[in-house]
């Protein structure tokens, strides 16, 4: 599995409830694109369309600008395969307040491009606030012990 993609501040925004592995309708140019790591999923999401997932907003940028259609429009949106019952899951789930569908990742796995979206829920301003003092507090801890103040301690 090669990572084409990622989309790592999605983790610190959002609580990931679930993910799910997608396929993702391509054109053969794009393909070679995305093959050739000109991807961009930030800003991502999923939308149902008629009852089929659409990944709306990612950015595949032309694999040669001489070799792609004029009218080509790199953010266009892109249908994502999925089995039937979890399309009907996914539906019923993003219609509940406050989850929603994003793109996590963008790889190749058996020489398919795949991406793999969460099913997410919005963190609050003070749950983002707590997570960044945790780090802190790590990073002093073994700043300290690098300094081997604490060792002193462990071995009274």
């Amino acid at each position: 599995m090669t990572i084409v993609a990622e989309n790592k501040k999605i983790f610190f925004n959002y609580q990931i409830l679930e993910k799910f592995e997608a396929g993702i309708v391509l054109k053969g140019f794009e393909v070679k694109a995305v093959r050739s790591g000109k991807a961009n999923i930030r800003g991502g999401f999923v939308v149902f369309q008629k009852g089929e997932p659409v990944l709306i907003n990612i950015n595949i940028a032309p694999y040669q600008k001489g070799n792609v259609p004029k009218n080509y429009n790199p953010k266009r949106p892109r249908t994502l395969l999925l089995k039937k019952r979890e399309i009907k899951y996914l539906i019923g789930k993003t219609q509940e307040k406050g989850l929603t569908l994003l793109p996590t990742k963008l790889y190749i796995k058996g020489g398919k491009i795949k991406v793999e979206i969460a099913l997410c829920k919005g963190k609050k301003k003070f749950d983002k606030r707590e997570k960044i003092k945790k780090r802190e507090i790590e990073r002093e801890m073994k700043r300290e012990m690098k300094k081997g103040k604490f060792v002193e301690i462990y071995r009274n």
